[in-house]
Order: C-alpha cells, then sequence, then structure tokens
C-alpha cells in the first residue's frame, strides 16, 4: 500500500538514479539506462532539483550536499561556450544532450531553451535551499546567479515576441516556438524573471494567445494531451490560488486545472474508446515516454500502430496502449485519491516495483512478447527526465518542500509578477 513507509522507500529508491547513473568528475547525469547514452542537461536539473530532498531525508549531509551541486556549477561554468557546433552551450543556453565525459555536444542536437529551463530550475532550488553564509554556499550562490545571468532569452525569441524551440549552429532557430499551454510556463516565468536579458511582457501574452479551453468529458480545462506538460512547471512553482489573467477570467487556476487534467486520463482509460488491453479505473497516465516502437501488428484481427518516444496524450492520442507509472505517482499533489489507488494497482503488475531505480517508466499490455516476465511489453530503461517527477511530486505532496523553497527565489517571484500572477501565498510576498 502506498503509506508513509511506502512513500519513503519510493524515493529512496527512485533518488538512486542520481547517485549512480552520473559521473562524478562532472555531474552529469545519463539520460537512460543505456550505458551508450549520453547526459540530458533536463535530467542534471533534477538532479540539482532533488538535492534538498536528499539532505531532508536524511541521506546525505547537508554538509556535503553543496560540493554536489558545486560540482555541476563549476563544470557548466568552464564548459566550452560559443557559436561552433563543438561546444557545451551558447547565449547562456546549453545543448539538449552532452557527452558524458567531454561534456560537448553529440547527435548534433539542438541547443534547447526547455531544457536549459529545467537546468536552472534545477540550479535556483540550490540557490534558493542552501542559503547559510559558508564558503562552500556562499559559492554556490554567486555560480547560479552568475550562469543564469547569462541566458539570453531576448536572442531566444529570435526576433519574434515567443521563445524559440531552439538553436543549432548548422542551420539557426528552430522554426518552432513555444505557444499555447504546455511546460514551457515555467520557461516564461524564468525569462520574465531575469535580471539580465529579461523577456518583455508581451512575450507570456504570446505565449497564452492559443490556450485551448475545452469541455471533456464534461469537465472544462486548459487543455493539453500529455499529462507530463500539466505536472512540470508545478514541480518547482506552487500555483495554488494564484492565478494569471486567463486563469482569473476563468475562475480557476493552474493547480486545479492540474486536477482535471489527471481526472481526465483517468476517465479516458475507462472509456478506453480504442480498446486497448488493461486500461481502465486503476491503469492510466498518458505522457511522453518510451514505447514498444515504430511498427504495426495485427491484433485480434485490428492494425494496431505502435510508436517509440513520443508524447502520448489524452483523449485525442496519439496512444498505442503504453501508460507511464512515473506520471500518475507525479500527479500524487493533484488527486492523491485516485493517484494511490492506481500506484497500489500497478505495484501488482510485474514492472520492477522492486528494481533499483524504482517502477519502470512505461509498459503496454496491448504488446505482446513472448520471453517477457510479463507477457507484454515493458521498457527496459529508466529515465533521468522521469525520476525527478516522482521524487519531487511525492515530497510537494508529503512537505511542500521544493514549492517552500521556490518562493524564497527572487527569480521566480519576480517572473510570476511580471507574468500578471497575483492572489495567494504570492501577495503575501514583500520581495
Amino acid at each position: 500500500m502506498l503509506d508513509d513507509k511506502e512513500l519513503n522507500r519510493l524515493q529512496l529508491t527512485t533518488l538512486q538514479y542520481y547517485l549512480h547513473e552520473v559521473n562524478p568528475a562532472n555531474g552529469l547525469v545519463r539520460d537512460k539506462t543505456d550505458k551508450t547514452a549520453p547526459a540530458s542537461i533536463a535530467a542534471v536539473g533534477l538532479a540539482l532539483a532533488s538535492l534538498p530532498v536528499l539532505v531532508e531525508r536524511g541521506i546525505i549531509s547537508r554538509e556535503f550536499a553543496p560540493a554536489i551541486a558545486l560540482r555541476r556549477l563549476r563544470f557548466f561554468r568552464d564548459a566550452p561556450h560559443g557559436p561552433g557546433p563543438d561546444a557545451t552551450g551558447y547565449k547562456g543556453f546549453y545543448y539538449h544532450f552532452l557527452d558524458m565525459k567531454s561534456g560537448r555536444r553529440v547527435w548534433n542536437c539542438e541547443l534547447s531553451t526547455i531544457d536549459s529551463a529545467f537546468l536552472f530550475a534545477g540550479m535556483l532550488t540550490c540557490a534558493a535551499y542552501f542559503d547559510q553564509e559558508t564558503e562552500e554556499e556562499d559559492e554556490l550562490r554567486r555560480l547560479v546567479d552568475e550562469l543564469f545571468g547569462k541566458a539570453d532569452w531576448q536572442w531566444a525569441l529570435n526576433g519574434g515576441s515567443a521563445i524559440s524551440h531552439g538553436w543549432r549552429p548548422e542551420s539557426g532557430f528552430i522554426p518552432h516556438h513555444w505557444k499555447g499551454y504546455d511546460e514551457a510556463l515555467l520557461l516564461y516565468i524564468l525569462g520574465l524573471g531575469s535580471k539580465t536579458f529579461p523577456l518583455p511582457a508581451e512575450s507570456y501574452a504570446a505565449y497564452c494567445s492559443t490556450y485551448q479551453w475545452r469541455k471533456i468529458y464534461g469537465r472544462e480545462i486548459l487543455h493539453s494531451g500529455p499529462l507530463f506538460t500539466h505536472q512540470l512547471s508545478q514541480l518547482w512553482i506552487d500555483l495554488r490560488g494564484i492565478r494569471d489573467k486567463f486563469m482569473r477570467d476563468h475562475n480557476t487556476d493552474y493547480f486545479q486545472n492540474s486536477r482535471q487534467a489527471t481526472y481526465l486520463h483517468r476517465e479516458y482509460a475507462i472509456q478506453n474508446p480504442h480498446g486497448f488491453v488493461g486500461y481502465g479505473e486503476h491503469c492510466w497516465g498518458f505522457t511522453a515516454c518510451d514505447g514498444p516502437g515504430w511498427m504495426t501488428r495485427k491484433i485480434n484481427g485490428v492494425d494496431r500502430q505502435f510508436y517509440d518516444y513520443i508524447a502520448r496524450g489524452a483523449p485525442d492520442g496519439p496512444d498505442d496502449g503504453t501508460v507511464a507509472p512515473w506520471v500518475v505517482l507525479a500527479s500524487l499533489p493533484f488527486a492523491p485519491e485516485i493517484v494511490i489507488p492506481t500506484i497500489n494497482h500497478m505495484a501488482q503488475l510485474n514492472i520492477g516495483v522492486d528494481s533499483h531505480y524504482g517502477y519502470k517508466p512505461s509498459f503496454n499490455q496491448t504488446y505482446e512478447v513472448a520471453d517477457s516476465p510479463t507477457g507484454w511489453w515493458v521498457t527496459p530503461y529508466h529515465f533521468g527526465v522521469d525520476q525527478g517527477p516522482v521524487i519531487l511530486m511525492i515530497e510537494n505532496y508529503r512537505t511542500g518542500l521544493i514549492w517552500d523553497i521556490m518562493r524564497r527565489s527572487h527569480y521566480i517571484v519576480s517572473g510570476l509578477k511580471k507574468a500578471g500572477f497575483n492572489g495567494g501565498w504570492l501577495d503575501g510576498l514583500t520581495q
């Protein structure tokens, strides 16, 4: 049962990823448990954000925890930065994937604005938490200010009003921008809160301009299909009771909206319009995750299209029968009354509940695999970006730790206010 003892165990096993899948020399975190995989800067950010949990849960002494953060911060300070293709970052942002040893760009990947945002959020978590007047913690806060201050958010607009998805040295800016409700809410709050290259106020209006307010299964909701998009910004920002203009106009807030999204995913699984195996009241959660692979199979006379890693969503898909336990756990603060029974059910499935890093992050009961212990597909990997949301949202559900820490970040508070948020805890702050 998902009681306090089980939550302790889940956090500890999930945290093991950030202790083991890491290069101790530079602090880079592997993207997934494939020994050939590079580092993911988003995974580094989530690992940084998890440090206060490691301290508060007595896993690492606070005396030694700042050194773990400093190793990563010094790496990004000293890493090659410039417009050439063989670098770690440019204009204060960083490439999505980096070589685990050299820290240089791999796979000709993009300079990622959203993944840089997750990295910055992890840095800011450490800066707000490690607030003692010691030599190490003073250096930590200075380095975070320095690194965050280098991010040129105005450059990232590429002359427009909305932030670009990213940039490549070979071809320039990616021709897509962050507009419409998704995980980029955090991206804009950070950019607006910058002291050096702040986003103009109209950039947030551009982001909100394509919001979709819909009624689905009788629930009115600001829609975004994958469940992770309703969670990632709220790993760090406590959006309970504070509202921007859009939410004031609809008499709700982003936290309540994420609660509605959690219920929507469960209802979609109950209705199961495509007849996938296993879906139901206690088996749901559709998000960006690993899948069986790009192929079509005929199952019971029906041609089924399956996918590899893709952003699955509800109710509009894509959907191939793949469910993600991690994204259910990351909804714990929003709707514990339906998350806990679902996790209790998933614990009875053979999906690695007792594995080294906790639940395997995705499975598909429709896709049969003859030599699998379950008889169906379970991903062989854990992913660095899936571990953090489980750790942080369990802690926010239990104590509100990360939310409380980030209320002390003047960058976050400033960004929220510039985006037009007010009410609740935000009105009570003087910074």
